[in-house]
């Protein structure tokens, strides 16, 4: 959902931290409205081009799983420097939507959770990458939960086939194999509860080849 960025109380000036803040600040714990706000300000920066993807999926995750301000405060010294910034010469932040990009999609009706779950817990039923793919293609253009839940199994499905390609070659890759399937299951399962909860899973170890 769109929202806009208010800076928050502390060691901010106007949406960027200061140089000048004082030290004790660093190790105050932040809010999910901190978090917030510096993920808006990545996802502004990273919409304008200042970054690749690359750099935007690494600012996210540190935001994201930022502790005290002297995690977030390095992330907003690389978006806009060390200067003091007055308070009212930077504009409010605004979330844009980005393709590829769903952090914040939440499911509109019971139907969006079902598709998303359905998408993870298919390939259970032997429809590997086809699971996916179907929801995908079938709902995720009418659907932006389902599209984020179906890449998101489609990504895992295919670096699950990629990996099993590859564990073929070598006898203890043979060995592993049923115990990364076992895995994958597992995974499959606990995204379909995520799905259906409206939780933003995400499949550790996973090329996202999709977008």
């Amino acid at each position: 959902m769109a929202g806009t960025v208010t800076p928050a109380a502390g060691p901010w000036h106007g949406g960027v931290p200061t140089p000048g803040a004082r030290p004790g600040h660093a190790d105050l714990r932040v809010s999910n409205q901190d978090r917030e706000q510096v993920v808006e300000h990545v996802k502004a920066a990273y919409a304008e081009g200042r970054f690749d993807k690359l750099e935007f999926d690494d600012r996210l995750e540190r935001a994201m799983t930022a502790r005290v301000h002297g995690d977030l405060m390095p992330i907003m010294h690389e978006l806009y420097g060390s200067h003091p910034v007055r308070p009212m010469s930077y504009p409010p932040v605004t979330s844009r939507p980005m393709p590829g990009h769903h952090h914040n999609v939440r499911a509109e009706t019971g139907g969006d959770r079902l598709g998303a779950t359905a998408a993870h817990l298919l390939p259970l039923t032997g429809l590997l990458v086809i699971g996916p793919l179907i929801m995908l293609l079938a709902a995720g253009k009418t659907s932006p939960y389902i599209r984020k839940h179906a890449v998101e199994a489609l990504n895992f499905q295919l670096t699950l086939l990629g990996a099993t390609v590859l564990l073929a070659i070598t006898f203890v890759g043979l060995v592993l194999m049923p115990v990364l399937w076992l895995g994958g299951a597992v995974l499959s399962v606990v995204g379909g509860v995520a799905a259906l909860g409206e939780g933003d899973f995400r499949y550790p170890f996973t090329l996202r080849l999709v977008k």
